[in-house]
């Protein structure tokens, strides 16, 4: 009678579309007659968003079958076990590992335990599993609790009305299993020994799941993870594979040039020898023009844009490459020259869009982010980023076989101004066409790119660019871009310099070869080593024990040290006794600065910035980083190798130096919290936030030093989110009753996320809501609520 009773009562559900399951056991079925009459009984009330209503004609109860028992508990288990909560019957039936009758028994027990209102399902499954024979004397029914009245005191701690099942679902929802422990202690607050253990019990339980992925769709289709790498990985980097691809093709066809055009190139008879000199470095200020240009405009129109006129820019730089030509060869040149720069202009947009839109997709636009983005974000955008190693790769080996098809099958001097004239506009004519194709791409495929930056100023009523956002940014981040600006220079000048100018390096290891291909062929094997760099630092770069600083650090210290020994002692490693030694040193040089500071820098230049000025700080960050390249471009031409080897490695203590004081650590960060941040700094309230993007972990040393991190509080921030998804649940409500008024914008969808809200959320939040009249007042304290408010400016430009 006590599960009758409660029919009378409105149930709270949404549907949504589960498989239908059978146990292993004998079983008679639920009439449909049953399931009907209990609906119109119940007159639930469905929460249901616009995109789920063709779900409900997929509900057959009659498909599910169940124990001869009363009809209607059967009924209300139904409802409660597949409509209400995500899981499976199978699913929990292994889970608790018991039989079919004690089976029966949990689930009875619990959905009327649930009904009732005494017991949440999350701690009733936990609870019966662990002692599936409980009495169910200890849930007494006390009846409906006394009104208690609204709070008008705005002063009431919301965790104190909390039951433990509530308790549960807030801390599933607030305190994710990949970043905290059972009993709801941060990952960075462990002891050093406990953090051991949970990020090595995390990653191998995750590496089982993606291994256990990959082997599912290898025994549905041996190919399958072909398209899937080229749809996650190689896609979102093309524009970087382009990039690397053009770029250090300089360095490969500068010894080609010399061999074949000795007068103009070598020599500098025929041609001027600035314009010469200009194609190292005129490329160069190309990129930093687009860097920063296209930085500013992917924060002001949008990341989507930003993409399709890098490519088209890149497209017309690929076809005035193929075609330059001359009257005279120096006139030959400055076309290529110029060619070069308008290229680069659209490689430099690549970096901050590529980096802040791989970076945005992966987090989404939701309250709630998704534990691949907490896993797996540094990897998604370090991915992207090796592209350009694999540019690399492909620019020489597309040279070496032209040069072999149009030099009649050699690759030994002397080479006829034909063959290099062929081999070098086919290898640009190439990537123009993959370029097109990624033109079309952007344009028709990644509509939603700026799905993120659209509701992160819909939030701070901004339109165009934000300008106060750019304010803020250089007052609370300005260390951060000393971090990011100054170890990128560092970078490149370690970086660039080594590759436009390879193949002066590789001379000194090969001194006695006159033709190009020996040389060709070192630095394939250059490049190899590079790729290895590349992917362990996408393998590692999001281990909570090694993760972005220490990696970067490392890879920076192991550079200095790696030119410094040839440096004082370069007559003994050039030796043809010692060259290997020399050999082993340059291509180390080139792992580490790979697995280090190159795949560092481009990842936390916009994962350490707000999404509104995240671009813009990007594109200020990589274009002082091209400042190095142009800083070794021009260096370059003035000194010997051997000087080099004197130069060169400071820069890598410096970057050291840098990042180890004013870089963070954002491994393991839900980027979330960091956006969570910005929102009060924005809203000038810095003090008021008290989560881990404020953790001691998370801070650089000069910020710790600062004291930023003396606001860190878990339990403060705990009843913080819980508020938070108060005002997004109410704001749900109020879109949700707009809709059935039928004044609802649609565009709200795109910004907001009701999945979170389950019956138990909204229950708790009916039960607690607080009085109308003090709401504003909890949502800006001190008049903040004005039109004075940072939070309520349109700052625009």
């Amino acid at each position: 009678m006590a599960l009758a009773e409660t029919l009378r009562a409105p149930l709270f559900f949404e549907f949504d579309l589960f498989p239908l399951c059978h146990l292993p056991c004998s079983w008679t079925k639920v009439p449909n007659r049953l399931f009907n009459r209990l609906l119109a009984k119940q007159e639930p009330r469905f929460l249901l968003r616009p995109q789920k209503l063709e779900y409900k004609t997929h509900f057959e109860p009659s498909l599910v079958r169940l124990p001869s028992v009363s009809d209607y508990a059967l009924s209300i288990l139904y409802l409660e076990l597949r409509l209400h909560q995500p899981v499976g019957l199978v699913i929990l039936w292994r889970q608790l590992s018991i039989d079919c009758h004690k089976f029966l028994a949990v689930f009875t027990a619990t959905a009327f335990l649930r009904i009732k209102g005494l017991l949440g399902p999350a701690v009733a499954y936990t609870q019966l599993k662990n002692d599936p024979g409980h009495e169910m004397a200890e849930y007494r029914d006390y009846g409906v609790a006394a009104p208690h009245g609204p709070d008008m005191t705005g002063t009431h701690n919301p965790i104190h009305e909390m039951t433990p099942n509530e308790r549960q679902i807030f801390d599933y929802l607030l305190k994710p299993d990949d970043g905290y422990d059972e009993k709801g202690v941060y990952w960075a607050d462990m002891s050093f020994m406990q953090r051991i253990k949970f990020v090595a019990h995390g990653d191998a339980k995750e590496a089982k799941k993606e291994l256990s992925s990959i082997w599912s769709m290898v025994k549905k289709d041996p190919l399958s993870p072909i398209p899937w790498y080229m749809r996650n990985m190689v896609l979102p980097g093309a524009g970087l594979g382009l990039e690397g691809y053009v770029l250090f093709s300089i360095g490969n066809l500068k010894p080609l040039f010399e061999a074949t055009f000795s007068d103009c190139w070598k020599k500098k008879s025929t041609c001027n020898a600035t314009w010469i000199a200009a194609v190292e470095y005129l490329e160069i200020c190309g990129i930093i023009v687009g860097q920063i240009l296209v930085g500013v405009l992917g924060d002001w129109i949008g990341r989507r844009w930003g993409l399709i006129q890098d490519a088209l820019i890149m497209f017309l730089g690929l076809i005035m490459l193929t075609a330059a030509w001359g009257v005279t060869q120096n006139g030959w040149v400055v076309c290529y020259v110029w060619s070069l720069f308008i290229y680069g202009v659209g490689v430099g947009g690549e970096y901050p869009m590529t980096a802040t839109s791989g970076m945005e997709n992966a987090v989404g636009s939701g309250k709630i982010s998704t534990k691949e983005d907490r896993l797996h974000r540094g990897r998604k955008v370090t991915s992207a980023f090796l592209m350009q190693g694999w540019g690399q790769f492909f620019n020489q080996v597309l040279l070496i076989i032209l040069l072999l098809i149009f030099h009649h099958g050699s690759g030994n001097d002397p080479y006829s101004p034909v063959a290099a004239q062929w081999t070098y506009r086919i290898s640009f004519a190439i990537p123009a066409l993959g370029t097109l194709w990624l033109v079309y791409y952007r344009a028709y495929k990644m509509k939603s790119a700026s799905k993120q930056l659209t509701a992160a100023k819909k939030k701070s009523k901004v339109t165009g660019y934000d300008t106060e956002s750019l304010k803020l940014t250089f007052t609370y981040f300005g260390p951060r871009m000393i971090a990011t600006s100054g170890a990128w220079f560092a970078n490149d000048v370690f970086f660039y310099g080594n590759k436009l100018f390879q193949s002066e390096f590789i001379k000194v290891i090969i001194p006695e070869s006159h033709s190009i291909m020996p040389g060709w062929l070192y630095n394939l094997v250059n490049v190899g080593v590079s790729l290895v760099g590349y992917y362990l630092a996408s393998f590692l770069i999001d281990n909570k024990l090694y993760g972005r600083k220490n990696m970067q650090m490392i890879g920076f210290l192991m550079d200095f040290v790696l030119f410094l020994v040839p440096a004082f002692h370069y007559e003994y490693y050039t030796s043809k006794e010692h060259i290997s030694a020399f050999q082993t040193m340059y291509f180390l040089s080139s792992f580490f600065n790979q697995f280090g500071p190159n795949a560092v820098t481009f990842l936390v230049a916009a994962e350490v910035y707000p999404t509104p000025i995240r671009a813009t700080a990007h594109g200020v960050s990589a274009a002082a980083g091209k400042l190095g390249a142009l800083l070794a471009s021009v260096m370059y031409n003035y000194i010997t190798t051997q000087q080099k080897f004197h130069v060169v490695p400071w820069f890598g203590l410096g970057g050291m130096l840098v990042t180890w004081l004013f870089l963070p650590d954002t491994t393991g960060l839900d980027l979330k919290e960091q956006e969570r941040r910005w929102q009060f700094i924005r809203a000038g309230r810095e003090s008021d936030y008290h989560g881990v993007a404020v953790h001691p972990k998370h801070l650089s040393l000069w910020e710790r030093m600062r004291g930023v991190g003396k606001h860190y509080n878990p339990d403060l921030d705990y009843a913080q989110k819980i508020e938070e998804m108060r005002a997004d649940w109410e704001a749900s409500q109020a879109r949700k009753g707009g809709e059935k008024a039928g004044n609802w914008d649609g565009d709200e969808e795109d910004v907001h996320d009701d999945s979170v809200f389950s019956s138990d959320v909204s229950t708790y939040f009916e039960k607690t809501k607080p009085s109308p009249t003090i709401q504003a007042k909890e949502k800006y304290p001190n008049g903040a609520d004005n039109e004075s408010s940072p939070e309520r400016n349109e700052n625009t430009l």
